[in-house]
């Protein structure tokens, strides 16, 4: 399969562009963070949902598993915090 001229020079272009993405999400750690918790709420909202038998409404399910996912990451800092406080 030959490459034409455009795809040659698309290729390194989109190998940068990813260097460059990689870098920024070590430097900045919060939307990658986000983006692992929306995932996890992928994963559980379906079972939150299950668990009700119907009462809640989908969405409402969703936000339910996020609330708790809110809520466990704010009890783990919160502990880090009270543990070990010359950090912070």
């Amino acid at each position: 399969m030959k490459l034409t001229h455009l795809q040659r020079s698309l290729i390194p272009q989109i190998i940068e562009g990813l260097a460059e993405i990689s870098s920024e999400w070590r430097r900045h750690k919060l939307p990658l963070y986000l983006f692992l918790g929306l995932c996890l709420n992928l994963v559980i909202a379906p079972a939150v949902f299950a668990a009700t038998g119907g009462d809640l409404s989908r969405s409402q399910a969703y936000w339910l598993a996020a609330l708790g996912l809110v809520t466990l990451a704010l009890t783990i800092y919160l502990f880090f915090v009270m543990f070990v406080p010359e950090r912070f």
